[in-house]
């Protein structure tokens, strides 16, 4: 058969030989065998890396706990440097004064658990100490040969780590000058012990140490390994050290911290803690102690953890494994019976494809046409977008002829105040009455402004097109718009009030089509009312947080429950001359802006309120 012969040679009743279980048993060995490796490995490597971010996380604390141990006695050598009984003591040399010193430093001891709190006067001497009692008293003990004083008296504070020259026990020695009047009177020196420190991190830390900038140990959880270096001293380095006592006669000797991969990540070391046979795997981290040139290490033991992580790695792989081999298996079996049917599925294939092209070339046209119908469709919205907006201007043109009657009695008053102004001026300037003629033509100057601002409203409220959209004040909407109305509804309306808003009320939108808007709604209310003396239309507004609402209301018969019902329908008018357009345009425009139009009516009159979106 030919699709069997795919999978290897098959014998004369069609069944493949053993040969391909072979090779599939070999590859399926191989793949195994590197997933287990893979998944050790990995095991290995998350485990690493939580072994790390602990021990990172119990470094920066045992740092964190070790400043705070710092801080503490920080301040004291600062407080005693300035207290008046120290310096009334070193100022007047009084041996009475050094023993009530004697008695306050002991005091202090215990609440703030230095090791031992001594003064030193300008030349180095211990004149007071809080061992005084003590047969290994530091008074009368000269230090002026200490680094502590030297660089206290040199720069003001100094801190200085070392063995001490008569208890032999090590410690942070934490200095401050003290001055007078006349200059350097004595130093202050507090020494700190790390005893009770060190005992913690033996209780409730792995293996920790602390080195200075050289590398040597000082504080550790270890006593063994004070004084030891992370890397061999050479000679000529040790030589100073020792003739300096800083750290006794002690050997300064590597410790038996090893890396057992070179530049790995995490450090992975080997290290044989004391009393240990052998040496064991630890993760190495390193926390920079702050306000000190320290460095504080932390080993974590790994082999355990490591060992349980690669385990569960590697059981987890096999149970993942082991339903994937059978999967392979049976996959391959079924390998067998599908490349029977690939033929069928290749004769089925064929007319398929077939059947295919012929439904597409359907498709090809029927596409063709509903691209056609699209065109027609965007040309038809572009005609109708084109009669709306003549319309829009059609109804704002309609707006000026109902106004320009009303427009041309507001000019013609200013005109002929004009002309009554003119003679008059020409009688005061042959009278040499200048300030009575300056007067007439300061008024003139003010009625051309009146009549510009008129034609200028005019102007811009017949142009075509939409403008540019922007925040307008509202109160410069209703300005226009009784600019414009203003003389019709003086000559015909009884009684109209108008409420303006102050100018920081502002909404989205094009001047002129929202004066449209409104003009509309006023010359509906004039219509309603009949212009009767007993007529009366209001415009006021109200706002709130989130928009502003412009409302007209007259007090006509109301609107007749047929119009309501389609208000906002083309061509629904109760006018006898109307075209029941100006409502449909009113409604488009607001909504355009994101607004509604909301009517009210009763036979007391009707209510039009436009809302719209308030901007800051």
């Amino acid at each position: 058969m030919e699709h069997a012969s795919e999978i290897g040679p098959v014998d004369a009743y069609g069944k493949s030989k053993p040969v391909a279980k072979y090779v599939f048993a070999v590859v399926a060995a191989i793949l195994i065998g590197a997933c287990l490796l893979g998944a050790a490995r990995y095991g290995r490597e998350r485990a690493y890396d939580s072994l790390r971010a602990r021990a990172q996380s119990s470094a920066e604390l045992n740092a964190v706990l070790l400043r705070t141990v710092l801080e503490k006695q920080r301040s004291l050598p600062l407080v005693l440097s300035q207290d008046r009984d120290v310096l009334s003591a070193l100022s007047s040399g009084s041996e009475s004064m050094f023993k009530l010193i004697n008695g306050r430093l002991e005091s202090l001891v215990p609440g703030t658990r230095a090791a031992v709190i001594y003064l030193l006067n300008a030349n180095g001497l211990a004149v007071a100490a809080s061992n005084w009692r003590e047969p290994t008293s530091f008074v009368g003990i000269d230090y002026s040969f200490r680094p502590y004083y030297t660089r206290a008296v040199e720069n003001g504070s100094a801190e200085h780590y070392a063995l001490g020259t008569i208890s032999k026990r090590p410690g942070l020695y934490i200095s401050k000058r003290i001055d007078g009047p006349s200059g350097l009177l004595g130093v202050i020196v507090v020494k700190v012990e790390f005893d009770e420190l060190e005992t913690d991190w033996r209780k409730n830390s792995d293996p920790t140490f602390v080195t200075d900038q050289r590398g040597i140990v000082l504080i550790t959880s270890f006593p063994e390994w004070r004084f030891m270096t992370r890397e061999a001293v050479p000679a000529d380095q040790k030589r100073p050290l020792r003739e300096s006592l800083q750290f006794g006669d002690a050997p300064l000797e590597p410790l038996n911290v090893i890396p057992a991969l070179p530049q790995s990540q995490p450090d992975i070391v080997a290290a044989r803690l004391p009393g240990a046979t052998k040496s064991a795997e630890f993760v190495r981290v390193e926390a920079a102690v702050p306000t000190t040139n320290w460095t504080l290490q932390l080993l974590t033991p790994s082999t355990a953890a490591v060992a349980e992580a690669t385990r569960t790695a590697l059981s987890l792989a096999l149970l993942v494994l082991a339903p994937l081999a059978g999967l392979a298996a049976f996959v391959m079996r079924r390998r067998g019976l599908a490349l029977r049917r690939a033929r069928e599925q290749d004769a089925a294939r064929i007319e398929l494809e077939r059947r295919v092209a012929a439904r597409t070339a359907d498709l090809s046209a029927a596409h063709a046409e509903l691209v056609m119908e699209s065109e027609e469709r965007q040309k038809t919205e572009a005609k109708l977008q084109t009669v709306q907006q003549e319309l829009v201007q059609a109804n704002r043109l309609a707006i000026l002829g109902q106004v320009t009657a009303g427009v041309a009695h507001e000019i013609n008053q200013p005109v002929a105040a004009i002309r009554a102004y003119a003679d008059n001026a020409q009688i005061f300037l042959d009278r040499t009455q200048f300030d009575s003629a300056k007067a007439n033509l300061a008024s003139i100057a003010g009625l051309t402004e009146r009549i510009g601002s008129i034609t200028d409203e005019l102007r811009t409220f017949s142009r075509k097109g939409t403008g540019d959209t922007g925040r307008i004040a509202v109160c410069d909407i209703i300005d226009g718009a009784m600019l414009l109305l203003g003389s019709r509804f003086r000559q015909t309306v009884g009684h109209i009030m108008t409420d303006i808003p102050p100018p920081e009320i502002k909404v989205n939108g094009n001047r002129i089509r929202l004066e449209q808007v409104l003009i509309n709604l006023m010359q509906n209310a004039l219509e309603a009312t009949e212009g009767g003396p007993k007529s009366r239309i209001n415009l006021r507004y109200a706002v709130n947080e989130d928009e502003v609402a412009l409302i007209v209301s007259d007090n006509g018969p109301g609107i007749p429950d047929v119009i309501m019902q389609a208000m906002f329908t083309p061509f629904n008018t109760s006018k006898e001359r109307g075209l029941g357009l100006g409502l449909v345009i009113c409604h488009d425009i607001v909504a355009e802006y994101g607004g509604r139009i909301e009517i009210v009516s009763s036979s007391g009159g009707t209510t039009f309120t436009v809302h719209l979106p308030r901007v800051a």
